[in-house]
Parts: C-alpha cells; structure tokens; sequence
C-alpha cells in the first residue's frame, strides 16, 4: 500500500465532503432567515442528491473504461465553488440549482477517486479505502464547523469560504496527480510486486450481479437513514432539543468527527475480521440506536448517543466499497461509483419525502421511521454471500487479496 498517495487522495476526498458536509449546518440558517419549512430544506438535499446518484455510476463507466485522473480536481472544484456561493442567492430556486451542481461536482471527483484508491492499496483495500473514506468523514466533520462559524461571523455570504478551500486542493490535485500517475506506471514496468498492477487474475475475474444486486438493496437502506439523520439532526437539536443551530452544527460535527476514527477502526476490522462481519455488526447496532435517538429530547443525551451512532454509520463504509469492488471484479470503476454514490445520493433523493413525512407528522415519529428503515438495512446485510466461498468455487471471481 502505498501510503504517500492514499493521502493525497483522502486529502481530495476530504476537500469534496467539506463542502457537502456543510449543507446540513446551513439549513437551519435557511430555514430561520428565509423562512423555509422542513419540506423546502429537505428539498435542498435532495438536490445535492438526485442527479448525482444518476451520473455517478456512468461517470465510474468511464473510469473503467480509460484513466481520467482530472475528474478529480474537476469534481472538487465544481463541488466547493457551487457549495461556497450558495449563501450569495435568497431566491429558493438558485440555490437549488447550485447546490444540484454542488452534487454533480461530488459524483464526478468519487468514482475515479475511488478507482486510484483500489490501484494504490496492494492487499489492504479494506484498510486503504478505510484511510480514503476517513477524509470524506472528516470534510463531513469539518464542514458543519467551518460553516456555522463563517455564517455566524459574515451572514449567508460567509459560505464562500468553502469555494476557497476547494480552489487550494484542486490546484494541488492538478499539480500532483500526473506525477502520481507516471510514477505508477514506472513500477508497474520495472517490478514484479508493482503498485496497482492488475493480474491475469484479476483481468478474469467475474461479475456477480446478483450479489452486487443484494449489496444495493443494502446500500439503499441504509444510505436513506445515514441522509435522514444528516438531514434532521441539526433541525432535531433546534426544534424537539430546543438547542441553538451552533449547536445543532455542532452535533454533527461530532458525529463525523467520531466517523473519522470509527471508519479506520471499521476498515482495520475488516481485514482482520472480514467484511460481512463487520458490516452485519454495524448495522445491528445502528437500528436500536436510532429508535432510542427517537425518545430523546435532553441535549446531553443526544450528544452521547451520537458515539454508537457514529460507529454504525461509519464503521461498515470501506467494507460495502470492497465488498461491491469483489463482487464486480471486472468494473471496479462502476462498483466505487455505484457504492459511494448511493451510499450518500439515493437517501439525499428520498429525503424530501421524509421531510414531508416531518411537517405532516413531526420530527419525532420522523426519527422512529428512520429507526424503522434501520431495522430493514439490518436485515438486508443477511443476503449478501461471502466473496470469499465464492473465490473457493471460482478463483477468477474475485480480486486478489
């Protein structure tokens, strides 16, 4: 595994995530200055959401297809710069048109992303893509924080502070990445154990859409909980905790802040323990908790709940990637697109559902139905087969390590 570059590209993926990090954290900022109601706010997610979780997987297609390593600084830099002028607009429907190519932006930078990870990981994906996905949590960390103290500090416009910080990163992507990529292809001619070198093996491997198809129907569910908790959480702290939104920021700042290091220990886990373990563990964990986030409405509480909840979030990310990666052993560019984009898009398309659900039925029942569709992501990680019995029927079926 080559450390050097697993950074870099964690670095890229924290740059994307910051800015689609801060959306949650600045609804409540719409929602009290522009008067919006949950349905509206709800409606800015989705869409950050629902054209990405369509052009994600054909842009992972293009990744398989031929190397397109500017996708990368392409896609921070849509995503940070659309993100960062948001705050600039108070008519609903321009910044619901930015913050859609905000989410284009996030579909483009993953999959090829993605793809560099698997090509730089040797034998410890898991691991690997544990690091990568531990810089998205951390941009999601980050961004509720750096947000709310830009808003709070220069109004609405103070989100332009996001387009700074993914201009910087672009231009290091940009910069960096040829070198990266020549360096790549000087080991890969002149060693045996080279880095990212695809075998005979691997080159013959099989798709397995049938299971690939199960770990969608996983995915689905519970990227529609991880989106409606993202969504509802800072309005949760406002309007059932009766907190300030600087707090609410803060309450998921925590949250992926926690993801940070429980995606590491997830991906840590998982190459010892394997994948499905650790992702059946994860999600049995995260149903009762979020039924019990549902009944409460003290601060402190809320704030404790938000370990248990970062862990099952978090901990199974890297393990779904490698997972999807096995199963479609011959489009792994595809399986990054598919698993990374549902994993944040298809819930984000769901959400203005939920937030119709909210303003009909209230927050509280709306965190019961989000523990609800948990219990159905926990059942869901029971139908996915172990990619490793099928290496034993088949050892071209999966990629090596």
């Amino acid at each position: 595994m080559n450390h050097k570059y697993i950074y870099l590209l964690a670095m890229g993926h924290f740059s994307v995530d910051l800015a689609m990090g801060a959306l949650p954290a600045i609804l409540p900022f719409f929602v009290s200055q522009y008067g919006m109601d949950y349905r509206s706010a709800a409606g800015l997610m989705f869409a950050s959401s629902f054209l990405s979780s369509l052009v994600q997987p054909a842009f992972g297609w293009l990744a398989d297809r031929s190397s397109k390593t500017w996708f990368m600084p392409l896609g921070i830099l849509l995503s940070g710069v659309t993100m960062g002028i948001s705050g600039l607009f108070e008519n609903y429907w321009l910044i619901f048109a930015v913050i859609t190519l905000g989410g284009i932006g996030s579909a483009i930078f993953h999959p090829e992303a993605a793809r560099m990870v698997n090509k730089v990981s040797g034998n410890r994906k898991g691991t690997a893509l544990s690091i990568f996905s531990v810089g998205g949590n951390s941009g999601f960390a980050v961004g509720p924080l750096i947000v709310v103290a830009a808003i709070t500090s220069f109004s609405l416009k103070g989100t332009v502070v996001l387009s700074l910080a993914a201009l910087i990163m672009a231009i290091i992507l940009i910069i960096v990445v040829p070198k990266m990529n020549r360096e790549i292809a000087r080991r890969t001619v002149s060693e045996d154990t080279t880095i990212g070198k695809v075998t005979e093996r691997e080159i013959t491997g099989n798709n397995d859409w049938r299971a690939f198809a199960h770990l969608t129907v996983l995915i689905t569910f519970s990227s529609i909980v991880i989106c409606g908790l993202r969504s509802f959480i800072p309005l949760y702290w406002v309007d059932v905790m009766g907190l300030s939104a600087a707090s609410a920021g803060s309450a998921l700042t925590l949250l992926f802040t926690l993801g940070v290091v429980t995606t590491l220990i997830g991906g840590l886990m998982a190459d010892k323990f394997g994948y499905l373990k650790t992702v059946r563990i994860s999600y049995m964990l995260l149903a009762p908790m979020v039924a019990i986030l549902s009944q409460t409405t003290d601060g402190v509480s809320g704030y404790l709940l938000m370990v248990p909840i970062g862990f099952a979030m978090f901990a199974p990310f890297s393990s779904v990637i490698v997972l999807g990666q096995s199963y479609l052993a011959r489009s792994i560019g595809f399986a990054s697109g598919v698993t990374m984009g549902l994993s944040f898009s298809i819930g984000g398309v769901t959400v203005p559902l939920i937030g119709w659900f909210a303003d009909s039925y209230g927050l509280i029942t709306t965190m019961e139905l989000l523990a609800m569709i948990a219990v159905l992501a926990a059942l869901s990680s029971f139908i996915l087969s172990d990619p490793a019995k099928g290496s034993q029927k088949d050892p071209a079926c999966r990629l090596r390590g």
